[in-house]
């Protein structure tokens, strides 16, 4: 009851968004999907790892979408550096009505123009200072199509380019201008960029060396600093992906990406991306929530789970049961002897599979985002599913906290995932029931202490830092530091996630919440051009 008390607060603030909050109990969160199955950790170029769904701050009426792939793209992986496959179709579904299909669908085809042949093995023989530069050797285009309820696909835009992996400052002497001219403003509003960037996710990953050392001594360390990644960001209206194209009636949507191959892959050169579009293809990898298949799957469905659609997982009781009764709690309890919570973890099935919502008769007496608040869903055809739920309806906040509703911030993850969400400290709290108790574990208290990205984020589409161009994986503290940010990724205006310059605020009994709410959410432009190389 203390948890519905502090919500109803604020509730007022709320409905008026047309966002109906009654009380918020337990979810569960997670962390990357970086290799996270046998299979695809062999093919880096079609492994999603992280994707991020959120109100665009800076533009009311849209969303964006960020969808991440290729990990640990280390910035001196020359020569060939990190290109997209051009024999795998990269897609963002969106499901409005909770069937657990997509109701719209944006498809990503690219194709490569390679001009090295057998003259040079250099990426770029001279400094880029455009995208059609002639010493720009290798470049990639991309083709984006759409299809919404079923209807066949329809090109929005075709040689579109790609923005080039980062060689360094000899070569790209301003980055930034080959991002803005890879910037795509389409009809109907939308905003699209493909392209490398700065690895937004920041953990320490040495989870996985037994909880962090057995001690917590291993901790601090951002793993992820320094490395890149392939991005594919899209922006576009709320009316676009709302059921009915509705968004006041119809808030809430669950999103996931997926790669997939032709069944049949021929070796040797290709440039074309038709052959992929028109084969007969299989889905390779799969991504809604963060860590799902790194953490809560085990080993020997994980490959399976990269396969299948999100309409089969209620199907799987060796799926739901890790859910009901996941493995993390064991572990901490027999290394850190905290008690694991009692299964059957009923709240964790909501945010998994449901969404929070009152309408499902689960434990968690809130209706946030689950499709089945949404006024013209029918219940009928609701069928639990793991995606990324997000509410459009709630106000962007006016001060983002890290830790999303634990923070006292009803837009931070899983309601969505925004860049700076510290999905992690969460998850470590509430793993160990801290949902229920109301209280945070003090021996966890102090989570990976990894608590924000090494490279400030933009204000701007695609918000996401340039990429790294020095050395990955140095031993370095949590954090950017302002004037290497500021070198590294100069920016034109401040983070709205980390400034709330130009936000609208919304208050929900802010400090009641987080008090308590404790732990409820687990889970120079170049001077002048040189002579190209001879």
């Amino acid at each position: 009851m203390r948890l519905a008390t502090a919500l109803r607060a604020g509730a007022a603030t709320v409905l008026a968004a047309g966002v109906a909050l009654t009380g918020l109990g337990p979810a569960l969160s997670a962390a990357s999907s970086h290799r996270e199955a046998p299979l695809i950790a062999a093919d880096p170029a079609a492994d999603n790892t992280d994707l991020y769904a959120f109100v665009s701050p800076e533009r009311p009426g849209y969303v964006t979408f960020i969808a991440n792939w290729q990990p640990f793209e280390e910035p001196n992986g020359g020569p060939n550096f990190y290109p997209f496959a051009t024999d795998a179709v990269y897609t963002i579904n969106v499901d409005s009505d909770g069937d657990a299909k997509p109701d719209a669908v944006f498809r990503w085809t690219f194709t490569n123009v390679d001009k090295r042949g057998g003259n040079t093995f250099l990426y770029a023989n001279g400094p880029v200072t455009s995208l059609d530069d002639e010493n720009l050797l290798f470049r990639q285009t991309y083709t984006l199509e759409s299809s919404f309820h079923g209807e066949p696909f329809k090109t929005r835009i075709t040689g579109a380019p790609v923005a080039p992996s980062r060689v360094g400052a000899a070569t790209m002497p301003d980055y930034a201008k080959l991002r803005a001219d890879a910037n795509k403003r389409l009809p109907g509003g939308w905003n699209v960029y493909a392209g490398q960037a700065d690895d937004p996710f920041f953990l320490d990953l040495r989870v996985f060396d037994l909880l962090y050392g057995g001690d917590l001594s291993e901790v601090g360390r951002d793993t992820l600093a320094g490395y890149n990644v392939n991005t594919i960001a899209l922006q576009v209206p709320f009316t676009d992906v709302a059921l009915k194209g509705d968004p006041k009636r119809n808030p809430v949507i669950g999103v996931w990406t997926t790669t997939e191959r032709a069944k049949t892959r021929l070796t040797g050169p290709s440039n074309g991306s038709a052959d992929i579009r028109s084969a007969e293809r299989v889905q390779v990898s799969r991504l809604g929530n963060p860590l799902v298949n790194e953490v809560v799957v085990p080993a020997g469905l994980k490959d399976a789970f990269n396969a299948i659609g999100p309409d089969q997982d209620a199907g799987i009781p060796a799926v739901v049961q890790r859910v009901t009764d996941p493995e993390l709690p064991k572990l901490i309890e027999g290394i850190y002897k905290v008690p694991a919570p009692a299964a059957p973890r009923n709240d964790l099935t909501e945010i998994f599979l449901t969404g929070i919502t009152t309408k499902g008769d689960g434990p968690i007496k809130a209706d946030l985002n689950s499709q089945l608040n949404n006024a013209d869903a029918s219940p009928a055809s609701f069928r639990p599913s793991e995606m990324l739920r997000l509410n459009l309806g709630v106000p962007v906040t006016a001060q983002p906290s890290r830790l999303g509703v634990l923070g006292g911030d009803l837009q931070g993850f899983p309601n969505g995932r925004r860049l700076t969400d510290d999905v992690v400290d969460i998850s470590l709290q509430a793993v160990e029931g801290a949902a229920q108790t109301g209280k945070l574990v003090d021996a966890l208290a102090a989570g990976d202490k990894v608590d924000a990205n090494d490279n400030a984020f933009s204000g701007e589409f695609p918000y996401l830092a340039l990429p790294n161009v020095s050395a990955a994986g140095k031993d370095v503290a949590a954090g950017p530091s302002p004037s290497a940010a500021a070198a590294q990724n100069p920016q034109t205006k401040p983070s709205a996630f980390e400034s709330g310059t130009g936000m609208t605020a919304v208050t929900v009994g802010a400090s009641a919440l987080a008090a308590g709410l404790g732990a409820t959410l687990f889970v120079g432009w170049w001077r002048r051009r040189r002579t190209p190389l001879s």
